[in-house]
């Protein structure tokens, strides 16, 4: 069965991305765009159009344009998008780097992408020379700033380019962000303007964001949530976003508090953060009209914790970088708890058996396949990865389990690969550590499969705990126990001082399995 969106599909525009993102940026060109969380420094909507001119204009003089790629390592600063849009005008191509990244995983997306220029910080100037001399092709390295070694940013700001390069809204890749490399090494996905602009256009029926909004950008712009969801799509909207180079708890609801923000774009561990972190019970969070989560899957419990706590409502959407992301969100006042909410405007979706390939009813967990104009052009340089993602019909295996159920609503179990099978039983480790979060004393976990000659394999939780408290590891099995079926139970604990997670928030559950192996001696 096709599932489709409860909303009519919306016409998709045919425009660049960059003057779809500027669209309502003259039209209050004093109002702040985009501020940075803590200095202060703002770029008006007005100033925002004249510096992507100018670095574009630069750029162009130095011969940069179609078939080029300029990557960008650099933390949440207003000036990532003068950077971000400036390339994407000229018709090039920008790779977008994780600055956590070592020198050779760095050099990896560069020599992958064909990266001809590097932006920076200084922060990062040394991993970006070694990489970029491991790597080669690299032509020049600007820093914003300024830094022995390299040209600073300010060189580029040339004479206005005047319109856009001449692109193929269905051909042309504008962004080529890297898969989170879980297995092997990282894949460049290939997003289109059609692609990009598609699904700003596909979301906005859904995800509400008005010029009066504030949000506040805490996601890295590297990722694909960071870069379209607030750097995109907040400027789209004519709305001001205030950005965040890391995460500190207490600044952030610092900043929150002094920038009034009214859109909270986050990931679970932050919502986490908010329902329990005594901090929180500082500052007033009072302007706040709604918290979005996505990236991971967050509980019920915690979002209900979270939204009486700071008395807003907290929703879930969904979507990957090889659907530019979104696929899902909860429309304004259609939240219901656990749900990830409906399919976007033009979007298809099949709940599919993983084994024999069937479609499955309501409330029966499948993977979920999507089609729809925000489906990725492709891996670069990697067909076979392609073709095992998108398959003939158009269609984009997820790998993540979920359902449907009467109202159209969607509610992710968990990933694929990442299953329990226990006595041949599906154990799902998110549904787990959802309920190890809902235990006062538990500060965080995460729950991983362990091997075992009985029954397969073994559901082992790793538990951070909060300060001060003490559990047991069987006070901890037996909370879980009454609450869940017999072969979901956790049969194993081991406490932790902190859970490892990715930047975008995703519980690395391969590094607690590569604990695992080694503790048994494999490789």
């Amino acid at each position: 069965m096709i599932h489709t969106s409860p909303f009519p599909d919306v016409v998709l525009p045919d425009t660049p991305l960059t003057p779809y993102v500027l669209r309502n940026s003259l039209a209050d060109p004093d109002r702040p765009a985009l501020i940075d969380g803590p200095s202060g420094r703002v770029i008006t909507h007005g100033q925002l159009v004249d510096g992507i001119a100018r670095v574009a204009g630069g750029l162009a003089a130095r011969g940069f344009g179609k078939g080029d790629v300029l990557a960008i390592l650099a933390p949440n600063i207003p000036e990532y998008a003068l950077a971000f849009h400036g390339a994407a005008t000229t018709g090039g191509t920008v790779t977008t780097i994780n600055p956590t990244y070592t020198s050779d995983e760095v050099a990896h997306q560069l020599r992958d992408s064909r990266a001809k220029y590097i932006v920076t910080i200084p922060m990062f100037l040394e991993v970006a020379q070694s990489a970029a001399e491991s790597a080669g092709g690299v032509d020049e390295i600007f820093v914003f700033g300024e830094a022995d070694g390299a040209s600073p940013f300010s060189d580029l700001f040339g004479d206005p380019y005047v319109g856009h390069a001449d692109v193929d809204l269905d051909n042309d890749v504008v962004v080529m962000p890297y898969s989170s490399g879980t297995t092997g090494l990282s894949k460049g996905v290939m997003l289109t303007h059609r692609n990009l602009v598609g699904n700003l256009a596909q979301s906005e029926p859904v995800i509400s964001i008005t010029p009066d909004d504030v949000g506040i950008a805490v996601l890295p712009f590297f990722h694909i949530y960071g870069m379209q969801v607030l750097m995109n799509g907040a400027v789209a909207n004519g709305s001001t976003l205030v950005t965040m180079p890391r995460f500190d708890l207490a600044e952030f609801l610092q900043i929150c508090q002094d920038h009034k923000v009214t859109r909270y774009y986050l990931v679970p561990p932050i919502v986490l953060a908010l329902a329990k972190h005594p901090l929180v019970d500082n500052y007033d969070l009072s302007a706040a009209r709604q918290v979005f989560s996505g990236a991971a899957p967050l509980s019920a419990e915690v979002a209900a914790e979270a939204a009486a706590r700071i008395g807003c409502e907290v929703v879930q959407g969904y979507g990957l970088t090889e659907t530019s992301p979104i696929t899902h969100a909860t429309p304004p006042g259609g939240f219901k708890p656990g749900s990830i909410g409906v399919l976007i405007p033009n979007t298809q979706c099949r709940i599919v058996d993983p084994e024999t390939g069937e479609d499955l009813g309501l409330d029966v967990d499948g993977e979920l396949w999507i089609r729809g104009p925000q489906v990725m052009k492709g891996y670069l340089n990697n067909p076979e990865a392609t073709a095992a993602t998108v398959d003939s019909d158009g269609y984009l295996h997820t790998g993540d389990i979920g359902h449907v159920d009467s109202d159209g609503h969607y509610y992710i179990v968990d990933r694929l690969k990442e299953l329990i099978k226990y006595k041949g039983f599906q154990v799902p480790p998110a549904e787990l550590e959802g309920l190890l979060l809902t235990h006062p004393g538990i500060a965080d976990a995460a729950v991983i499969p362990i091997p075992d000659i009985e029954a397969g394999e073994l559901p082992k939780a790793y538990v951070q705990l909060k300060p001060g408290v003490e559990l047991t590891a069987d006070e901890v099995m037996e909370f879980v126990a009454g609450q869940v079926a017999s072969y979901k139970q956790v049969r194993l604990v081991e406490f932790t001082d902190t859970i490892p997670k990715s930047a975008s928030g995703k519980i690395l559950r391969r590094l607690l399995k590569d604990k695992e192996r080694a503790a048994r001696g494999e490789s």
